[in-house]
């Protein structure tokens, strides 16, 4: 596979290393500027190409200094980019995510959820284009935008819906709602409601596999992490202490920035310094890679790159995924802030509508197998709806499991039953 990328330094040095990939040619950069700079479809950008053939970090003495790493931005480098089953595949996967998060809007305005819910509508490239690589026992680390992450996990539609409904039958029981989606038979990690503190998380899922394998020698544990988190998190001192750890101790894991240039109602082009967040991986002495978070078929080849690079032992890598929600920043806010010809432009870049459109152009699908996708999504999701909004509240004694260790010393009474199981527990509270 052969990446073509945007450079962003202006003199960038050349990156050896001794250190085989698979097909046992060493890893190494090369720069072509015979390109002239390319016109960006994104904000603020002025850019020119280089070719890139790998990334890896030379073996040098921790304290040593090393080459930058370079940020690349794919281009297309077949015809054919997918199969029809895998074009299929990831078409199913992106419908179930915007009909999932419609029918969440839905429900949402007829009352049947609550709180704070934040749609993923427009950046279904991103986590259909990694978490679809993905196996089972890989794990994955979301944000507060979590369903559709769920989703390509393999957690069930009636799980996540029952979660938002608030429901015994949710994948947390109904006690972590919209936020914090979690499944340990999925590997999901979460759903975390403030921004970037579900990064040192994921970096120690990811030292967990590093461990597994090299200290207890489980020789299968090739075991990836995904972290996933937004343009508003890069500021945040959790980022940067887990990108140094991750670089040092070469962890298994893909930082995933979903740039989609809004951090609630706050431009990135104003909140950051430098806009350019691939940057900062080459400052830790890591990958950062810049893909157009629009298209699955880029997004695709790029995680695919840095994903099998995390599972051979060759470290972290930090991909910034340039997107777009087509939604407020959650179905509470109007969407007043941000430009109406903006929001015209990024709608026109649909990645739904661009697969589409690949598949039925390449041959690899017809509107009548699109459309029955469609179809069975549709029923999908009416089911998760029925399943959610029948299953049963979760009961009282509910509250007080899994808040401490020991729950005697607070939750069960004298007679082993748990407290607020009493008829009289909410009269007693501050007794409890």
């Amino acid at each position: 596979m052969s990446f073509t990328a945007t450079k962003f330094s202006p003199s960038p040095l050349p990156l050896t290393s001794t250190t085989p990939r698979s097909n046992d040619k060493p890893l190494s950069f090369s720069f072509d500027h015979s390109k002239p700079n390319p016109s960006s479809s994104f904000l603020g950008s002025t850019r020119k190409l280089l070719r890139f053939n790998a990334l890896a970090r030379p073996h040098a003495h921790p304290r040593a200094s090393s080459s930058p790493a370079a940020a690349v931005l794919l281009e297309r480098t077949s015809n054919l980019l997918v199969t029809k089953e895998e074009g299929l595949e990831l078409y199913e996967d992106m419908i179930l995510g915007r009909f999932f998060e419609d029918k969440c809007a839905e429900m949402y305005y007829r009352g049947k959820m609550f709180g704070f819910v934040h749609l993923y509508n427009g950046q279904e490239a991103v986590s259909t284009g990694f978490i679809k690589l993905l196996k089972k026992e890989d794990s994955v680390v979301s944000t507060y935008r979590d369903h559709v992450h769920a989703l390509s996990k393999g957690v069930p539609s009636r799980q996540v819906m029952s979660e938002l409904f608030g429901k015994a039958t949710g994948c947390c029981r109904g006690q972590g709602g919209s936020m914090h989606m979690f499944s340990k038979e999925h590997n999901l990690l979460g759903g975390f409601a403030f921004i970037g503190e579900g990064i040192p998380v994921a970096t120690g899922a990811a030292f967990s596999s590093k461990y597994r394998r090299e200290v207890l020698k489980q020789a299968d544990c090739d075991h990836v992490t995904l972290a996933f988190f937004g343009d508003g998190t890069c500021n945040n001192g959790q980022f940067y202490e887990c990108l140094n750890m991750a670089a040092l101790w070469k962890l298994p894991i893909v930082f995933v920035v979903e740039n989609n240039l809004w951090a609630i109602g706050m431009s990135h082009l104003r909140a950051t310094s430098d806009p350019q967040i691939w940057k900062k991986g080459p400052a830790f002495g890591m990958p950062g890679v810049h893909v157009d978070g629009m298209d699955i078929l880029k997004v695709r080849e790029v995680a695919k790159e840095a994903v099998e690079r995390a599972r051979r032992g060759d470290g972290p890598t930090l991909v910034e995924c340039e997107t777009y929600r087509f939604r407020g920043h959650s179905l509470a806010d109007p969407d007043e802030l941000r430009d109406p010809a903006e929001k015209e432009h990024y709608a026109g870049r649909d990645p739904i509508t661009a697969l589409k459109q690949y598949l039925i152009e390449n041959n690899l699908a017809n509107e009548q197998e699109l459309k029955a996708i469609e179809k069975k999504i549709d029923e999908i999701l009416e089911d998760a709806v029925e399943f959610a909004d029948s299953s049963p509240l979760p009961p009282r004694s509910q509250l007080l499991e899994n808040v401490f260790a020991d729950p005697k010393g607070f939750g069960i009474g004298p007679d082993g039953r748990y407290r607020c199981e009493d008829p009289k527990f909410t009269e007693g509270t501050a007794h409890v």
